[in-house]
């Protein structure tokens, strides 16, 4: 049996691709629907079966973050059934998947996180989020891009700020202003097919202090939210490791509802702290989608992982009868 780590998906991993990801027949679409009408929200499998993809609808966060965590919860809880899970890790809401998987939460109680969490951010939370390159196309590291990224956040006024560590990409954050200074500031650059910068739809100020208030509001209500010590070694968004021997519990929930939100979230420090602790057979990536695929790849290129040192390089270590970046939603995009 192989040892795997499964780094679960942010927000930015459903698309139109993904519609009909989810099985109505499966116990935990079941149960989250049952969740979702304690809510009084459109059920998520008239969402997940719409025969066309509305953005304004589907990419609403109250609807497209648990679209987003139960089917990656599918796909890893499978993934667990065949491999051995050695630890467990996410970018971004990716995290409240981790935590589940990893037996942190029961799925009911993660549920309900996923959810108001994305209810307070559109209660709550004002600005957004913008995508940016600091990589060529060959995967190489751009001095220039880096420094035109650093040039934005320093003329913006203290209205944008870094939120995403992303492998060979960083996301900024900032409020309505520095979103917008972002976009007329940073230079467009375009990478395979793609034109940057990309202002991410519907994202709000996440892992900034912008989102304090979203942090404030989560601690209160979630004072009696039941964590417990993982099963299965957490890596969160600082590189740090949470194991089912010496995690402080107080300290996950009080990481989970304040840290996490209001700072930035190193995911490239998620995915080295993987590789260089557990030196896993695979990494496997839960769908929806395929967002983490290259960006594993970054990292691992940058760590010269198996030889692996470009984007060259790691498309031929893909190309072997075991790949060791597994990615379950290739199939739906």
């Amino acid at each position: 049996m192989s040892r795997v780590v499964v780094l679960c998906p942010g927000r930015g991993s459903y698309t139109e691709a993904s519609l009909g990801s989810l099985d109505p027949d499966h116990d935990l679409v079941r149960a989250a629907e049952r969740r979702r009408a304690d809510f009084g929200l459109e059920p998520l499998l008239a969402l997940d079966t719409s025969e066309r993809f509305e953005p304004a609808r589907h990419l609403r966060p109250a609807h497209v973050s648990p679209l987003i965590f139960v089917k990656a919860m599918i796909d890893a809880t499978e993934a667990a059934r065949g491999h051995e899970v050695v630890a467990v890790g996410g970018n971004s809401l990716g995290w409240y998947t981790a935590l589940c998987l990893g037996g942190a939460l029961g799925f009911k109680d993660a549920f309900r996180l996923v959810q108001r969490m994305s209810l307070l951010q559109e209660e709550l939370a004002e600005g957004g989020q913008v995508l940016y390159p600091r990589m060529n196309e060959d995967w190489s590291p751009s001095a220039e891009l880096a420094a035109a990224a650093a040039a934005a956040l320093a003329s913006s006024g203290g209205e944008a700020l870094p939120a995403i560590d992303l492998g060979g990409y960083v996301v900024l954050a900032g409020s309505k202003k520095g979103g917008s200074h972002l976009l007329s500031t940073l230079p467009q650059v375009r990478i395979g097919s793609v034109t940057y910068p990309i202002r991410l739809a519907q994202h709000g100020p996440y892992h900034t202090h912008l989102a304090r208030s979203v942090s404030d509001a989560a601690s209160r209500e979630f004072a009696d939210l039941p964590f417990r010590r993982p099963e299965v070694t957490l890596i969160d968004g600082r590189g740090r490791r949470h194991s089912p021997w010496s995690t402080d519990v107080a300290a996950l929930a009080a990481y989970t509802l304040g840290h996490q939100i209001t700072a930035p979230y190193d995911f490239t420090a998620s995915v080295r702290v993987a590789q260089r602790e557990f030196a896993p057979d695979q990494v496997v990536l839960p769908g929806p989608g395929n967002p983490l695929g290259g960006i594993v790849g970054q990292v691992m290129a940058s760590e010269g992982w198996s030889g692996a040192h470009t984007k060259e390089d790691f498309t031929a270590l893909q190309a072997r009868t075991t790949p060791f970046v597994l990615s379950l939603g290739l199939a739906r995009g």
